[in-house]
C-alpha cells in the first residue's frame, strides 16, 4: 500500500501528458525580496486606486498583504525625510583620536613644570641658607680648582 494519497502527484512517477508542479510544502520557506523599483511601482498603483475593491484586486494580483504597503510607505517617507534633512555647508570636523591623549599629556606637563619651579626655588633657598650659616662654600660656575 502506498503512503501517498491518490490526489498527490508522485515526484518520481512520470505524468501522462503535461508536467505537474509539485504541490508539496517546502521544508523552509523562502523569504520574498522586493526591489525598490517594484515597491515604488506597486505604491504608485495603490495610490491610483480610486474605486472600492481596486486595492484588494491589486494586492491579490501581486500576492501582497496590506502590511506590505504600510511598511513600504513608512520606508519611503523615512527615505524622503532623511534626504531632505541633509544639511548643507561645511562638514563637521572629525575629532582627532589622539586629542584626549594630547590633553592629558599637556596637563601632566604643566603639573611637572610647577613641581620643577618649586624644586628649583627650594634648592635656591637651601643654597642661600647654607651660605648664611657658613656650612659650605658654593663654587661659582666659572671657577674650577
Amino acid at each position: 500500500m502506498s503512503d501517498q494519497s491518490p490526489h498527490q502527484a508522485s515526484p518520481t512517477a512520470p505524468s501522462a501528458g503535461a508536467t505537474r508542479v509539485s504541490s508539496e510544502v517546502r521544508e523552509k520557506a523562502v523569504r520574498r525580496r522586493f526591489t525598490a523599483d517594484h515597491k515604488q511601482r506597486i505604491l504608485a498603483e495603490a495610490e491610483a486606486c480610486t474605486e472600492p475593491g481596486d486595492l484588494g484586486k491589486l494586492l491579490r494580483r501581486e500576492g501582497l498583504y496590506s502590511s506590505h504597503l504600510t511598511t513600504w510607505r513608512k520606508q519611503r517617507d523615512e527615505a524622503i525625510r532623511a534626504a531632505l534633512s541633509h544639511t548643507r555647508g561645511r562638514k563637521s570636523l572629525e575629532k582627532n583620536p589622539l586629542a584626549a591623549e594630547i590633553a592629558r599629556l599637556q596637563a601632566e606637563n604643566q603639573r611637572l613644570q610647577i613641581r620643577l619651579t618649586q624644586a628649583q626655588t627650594i634648592i635656591e633657598v637651601q643654597k642661600k641658607l647654607s651660605l648664611l650659616l657658613g656650612l659650605e662654600s658654593i663654587p661659582t660656575p666659572g671657577a674650577l680648582s
